[in-house]
């Protein structure tokens, strides 16, 4: 059974969102005090949007964080399908963060280049100070899906066949993922109950292999808690 402890369910995905960007500016906070730099790594989907509106009110020192993504789809720079794409909508363009801070998957390369390119990145940047996941359906997380096998030693995959499109994409191994001081995984919606109640009853998930060095949270909306809206 997972530690029940670490899991915070919540209302509504405003409460959700609150929570979660409670727990990473006070992480940025005390990274900064100590390190002199924070490290996040962000993730794709609707729900980061209701993150990243909190986050750009907050008077935060956004000259040392430092920006990674879990994963991308393999599409051009400037689809609106990609991650990037939302991140620099929603929060990048609104705050005043260097662009070397800012270290976006290349998949306009291809999955095979741009996790090499990618590898070279994440070796050097870990452990990150915080990891936020998603969670989908089925128990996915990043570019991480059920019945997928990878490499061990490997920091960074190639994708390809993903169940959803486009089906070539890049995601951190779960290794990398579990390099983390801090992880939050973010579970949002009805759709969500059922893989929830495997996570719960200790079912093997992609996102259930992900650790964290430090402190774990999984902050949930009533909805993916308890199947009712």
């Amino acid at each position: 059974m997972v530690n029940k402890s670490n899991w915070l369910v919540k209302q509504t995905v405003e409460e959700v969102a609150s929570q979660a960007c409670d727990f990473i500016v006070k992480a940025a906070q005390e990274a900064i005090q100590e390190r002199g730099v924070f490290k996040i790594v962000l993730f794709g989907g609707r729900t980061p949007e209701h993150i990243h509106s909190l986050l750009v009110k907050e008077p935060c020192d956004w000259q040392n964080w430092h920006f990674y993504l879990g994963d991308e789809r393999c599409l051009p720079v400037d689809d609106s399908e990609r991650n990037s794409q939302m991140i620099q909508n929603t929060l990048l363009d609104k705050i005043d963060a260097p662009e070397g801070n800012i270290h976006f998957i290349p998949s306009e390369l291809g999955a095979e280049e741009a996790a090499k390119a990618y590898d070279a990145i994440v070796k050097t940047a870990m452990p990150f100070d915080v990891v936020l996941l998603g969670m989908g359906e089925d128990g996915h997380t990043a570019s991480l899906f059920p019945n997928h096998k990878h490499p061990l030693d490997e920091r960074v995959h190639a994708i390809f066949e993903s169940p959803k499109p486009p089906s070539d994409r890049v995601s951190l191994s779960v290794h990398t993922l579990s390099q983390n001081r801090t992880l939050l995984t973010i579970v949002t919606g009805q759709g969500k109950y059922n893989a929830v109640q495997q996570w719960r009853n200790g079912v093997s998930l992609p996102v259930s292999k992900i650790t964290s060095l430090g402190k774990s949270f999984v902050i949930l909306d009533n909805a993916a808690w308890s199947g009712e809206e």
